[in-house]
């Protein structure tokens, strides 16, 4: 058989595609506009430019902007934050381009809709696993793997939000790639039978395509409405005082867990299967 010359083993003996390591990293400069040289080890992932402008400014930061998506690099912390938008989709792309860095952790700091009655705007969900309701992770993994964070970084994200005097709760998440599903009834009465803590578009994905391409990722998420309730889908008024308020407080968390994780956290490595 005629062996493909994009494929060369590795010193794992897994073998790499190298043409697709080419490509992830012309999209990442691409989409970002930044240098892959630009990029720190600990990467803070987001779906929103009003945390790009908050981390440049508490971070003292480089803001970058490609033809896709943002970005912004502090040296000082030695953190990056990107932000991807929104959905399975990109969620998927910009861990498959991230796995070019080789990063020592990647930390998801999203926005969830609350789902148990318990909860309230500006609470912190550290989860523990999510649901696979969408229809990208099945091309990473098969549908029966769990969509799981890398213990590690939750482990280490925990401690730091009980040094800083944070509550949070743990759960799973239910991912999804069906926006208007607060109007179908079906859907909804499905989510109460899982018992899901909260839902999003995007932990779900990240988990599992972060475990297929040996990237450790974790995600700590807010709560920002609470769609079962009366009232509590979110809004174009709702969420710019949700950024406000909280906004700060969930980067912070972020970055001090990012810049410390290396010094700080235990060893974080992928088993190779």
């Amino acid at each position: 058989m005629e062996k493909n010359p994009y494929l060369i083993p590795n010193t794992n003996r897994i073998y790499t595609n190298v043409r697709k390591q080419k490509i992830a990293r012309d999209i990442l400069e691409r989409y970002t506009g930044s240098t892959l040289k630009q990029f720190q080890k600990q990467v803070i992932l987001t779906n929103f430019e009003y945390y790009l402008d908050r981390f440049a400014v508490l971070s003292n930061g480089v803001k970058t902007r490609g033809s896709a998506m943002g970005a912004v690099h502090s040296e000082k912390d030695g953190v990056s934050i990107v932000n991807f938008s929104i959905g399975s989709p990109t969620a998927a792309l910009i861990i498959e381009c991230l796995a070019v860095l080789e990063p020592k952790a990647v930390l998801f700091l999203g926005m969830t809709g609350g789902l148990h009655r318990s909860l309230k705007k500006g609470d912190f969900i550290l989860p523990t696993a999510a649901i696979r309701d969408e229809g990208v992770s099945h091309h990473f993994l098969p549908r029966q793997v769990p969509a799981l964070p890398t213990f590690k970084i939750q482990k280490f994200v925990s401690e730091i939000l009980v040094e800083s005097g944070f509550d949070y709760r743990t759960g799973v998440v239910h991912t999804t790639d069906y926006r208007f599903w607060e109007f179908n009834d079906k859907f909804k009465a499905d989510l109460y039978h899982e018992r899901a803590l909260c839902i999003d578009m995007e932990t779900a994905t990240l988990f599992v395509a972060g475990f297929a391409s040996k990237v450790p990722i974790g995600a700590l998420l807010l709560v920002s409405d609470l769609p079962l309730k009366r009232g509590g889908i979110k809004t174009k008024r709702s969420a710019s005082s949700v950024f406000k308020q909280f906004t700060d407080k969930h980067l912070e968390i972020g970055i001090k867990s990012m810049s410390q994780i290396a010094e700080r956290g235990e060893h974080i490595r992928h088993y190779k299967w």
